[in-house]
């Protein structure tokens, strides 16, 4: 049973029981899910999301080094990344390794090359 009544602003008010409103609040954070999956759904059909296999993204919560785990994904070998961004093998090794950070414009045409956001291997 809710009650309802209107300020003297003219604003109406209901009070509910608060399993109704448990309720509603998550009958409303549902709807947001379902939206938000229905989004992504569009996404990847129109090309602009992808489906990562959870291998990989596994991979990356366990700590792996990201920048690694979308080369793999992406199926490039160190070299052949290396050679397309123009540094040397050694420097990605140092940069997947952790030993040193890339510079902003190699981590972006890293980035470019694996066709990822630059949030994502960083």
């Amino acid at each position: 049973m809710s009650i309802s009544f209107t300020t003297p602003n003219g604003d109406e008010m209901v009070i509910l029981p608060r399993a109704e409103y448990d309720q509603l609040v998550e009958a409303s954070e549902m709807t947001q899910d379902v939206a938000a999956f229905d989004r992504f759904k569009a996404q990847l059909a129109a090309g602009e999301e992808e489906s990562v296999p959870a291998e990989f993204a596994k991979r990356i919560l366990d700590g792996e080094n990201p920048l690694r785990v979308w080369r793999h994904y992406r199926k490039c070998s160190a070299q052949n990344l290396a050679a397309q961004v123009g540094i040397s093998g050694a420097y990605l090794s140092e940069i997947e390794t952790g030993k040193k950070d890339g510079s902003l414009s190699v981590m972006k045409r890293i980035a470019d090359i694996l066709k990822v956001s630059l949030d994502d291997i960083v």
